[in-house]
């Protein structure tokens, strides 16, 4: 099944942000940092031009430490970007960040003159946490739903700094659909246009070579089943999805798979690795991951 999903206020978003962009002095791009590439606004380096730009790793906490690392590098070979993994919701995280904006526009922020910032980001990467986190009280919407925020808003943080707020995006041609499926295993995508059980089986294909060790200690089997549907049944049947006559509840299992992944229960887990010499790749160091990895 192909995933599309396209709200219809992001066509406003998209203008929205253009317009806005002549403005602004740094960019501030938030991402899953267990997938950047997927979670990227794929045309945001086009509308920016030469703007500075942070590219936000989100939620490093549930990715996988060292790949975070290599992403991070990548970014910071870019021209006119840094890169800064953190978790949204702590405040020692965004004040380095507020650190790195002013870093990248030294004439702005004082008197008159305020930092002006855009805060952009597909749905569900946590861009609202931050906005809120930033400006230390709830301003944006925050929900575990995609496509929350619809309108655009200007935050005077009151340090010089004003940010700029633009909805969600994400544009509606996935035609990387292994991207789109990582969008959908990570949350970002809205669950009518997703099927649980295709995603969970490429979720269980990957995980299975890539991570198996923290996959098998998840769910206390001692080997992987020889598919990724034997594998999904297998869980469906140590977590009690069963149905009438003792047949697996498939959709259930996946759904179990899928909550426990994007809450980090089964370890740090990133779902693509940074692109190798100019091909766009999805390769992770080869070694197993242990669900207690930690941040180097």
């Amino acid at each position: 099944m192909a995933i599309k999903w396209f709200p219809g206020h992001m066509n406003k978003a998209r203008r929205l942000m253009s317009e806005t962009m002549r403005t602004i002095d740094v960019v501030i791009e938030v991402l899953d940092a267990r997938l950047p590439a997927s979670s990227a606004n794929p045309l945001l380096a086009e509308v920016r031009g030469q703007k500075p730009c942070i590219k936000v790793l989100n939620k490093a906490d549930l990715a996988d430490p060292q790949v975070t690392r290599l992403w991070s590098e990548f970014f910071e070979r870019q021209h006119g970007v840094k890169a800064i993994a953190l978790e949204a919701k702590k405040h020692t995280s965004v004040a380095r960040l507020q650190k790195l904006c002013r870093t990248l526009a030294p004439h702005r922020g004082v008197p008159g003159k305020p930092l002006r910032v855009m805060v952009v980001g597909i749905p569900n990467v946590g861009k609202s946490t931050l906005i809120n986190t930033l400006a230390g009280r709830a301003i944006a919407k925050v929900g575990d739903k995609p496509a929350i925020t619809k309108s655009q808003q200007h935050i005077d943080l009151k340090n010089g700094i004003v940010l700029s707020d633009t909805p969600g995006i994400l544009w509606p041609n996935l035609s990387d659909q292994d991207g789109a499926y990582r969008l959908a295993a990570s949350g970002a995508i809205g669950d009518t246009v997703m099927e649980y059980k295709e995603v969970a089986l490429f979720v269980l294909e990957y995980l299975s070579a890539r991570y198996p060790e923290p996959l098998k200690a998840r769910y206390r089997m001692a080997q992987l089943a020889e598919t990724p549907m034997d594998t999904l049944e297998e869980i469906g049947r140590r977590r009690g999805c069963l149905v009438s006559g003792g047949e697996i509840d498939r959709h259930r299992a996946a759904e179990i798979l899928l909550f426990e992944l994007r809450a980090g229960q089964i370890g740090r887990i990133s779902l693509e690795g940074p692109p190798v010499m100019g091909e766009e790749a999805t390769s992770l160091p080869d070694q197993e991951k242990t669900p207690d990895s930690t941040v180097p």
